[in-house]
């Protein structure tokens, strides 16, 4: 079997369903930056633990929340990375800015260190994502036929 982790000229989206339960996170976490890794996505060391620190958010939130299996999606496409959480909970993310609240505050850390971040309704549920953009300087995915900044300038004129 080949796998698209290390067949695809460009990274298609990858999807898997986590189980229910906290004890799910860190390794749907470690997928995450596996696939990161994998398609040499190219973000800072920063970058890349505020994506780790976002993706446990997120994926924690909708099986926390849910107690259900929620689904986990990894996106690369013009420069920026995209991860989308689904679950079947109809309930809006909300932040919390209440100082005596115990929970709560991670949405707002998504919301201060990622790129982009929002939510949309699912036919059942919801999408919660967060988007990071790729270094601008760094090798984009045409081996060598360019730099992601120049590939950026040829799509806007496109």
């Amino acid at each position: 079997m080949v796998s698209p982790l290390s067949n695809a000229r460009f990274p298609v989206p990858l999807e898997w369903g986590v189980p229910p339960g906290a004890d799910a996170v860190p390794p749907a976490r470690r997928l995450v930056m596996a696939i990161l890794r994998e398609w040499e996505v190219p973000l800072t060391d920063d970058a890349l633990q505020e994506v780790e620190l976002c993706a446990s958010e997120v994926i924690a939130n909708a099986l926390v929340h849910t107690k259900e299996r929620c689904v986990v999606t990894v996106r690369r496409r013009a420069g920026r990375v995209r991860l989308e959480v689904a679950d079947r909970c109809p309930e809006l993310p909300h932040r919390e800015r209440d100082a005596e609240s115990t929970g709560g505050r991670g949405l707002l850390l998504v919301e201060a260190l990622a790129y982009a971040w929002g939510w949309y309704p699912a036919e059942v549920g919801k999408v919660v994502w967060f988007e990071y953009l790729d270094t601008s300087e760094a090798p984009c995915p045409t081996h060598g036929w360019g730099t992601a900044q120049n590939l950026n300038s040829l799509c806007e004129v496109a």
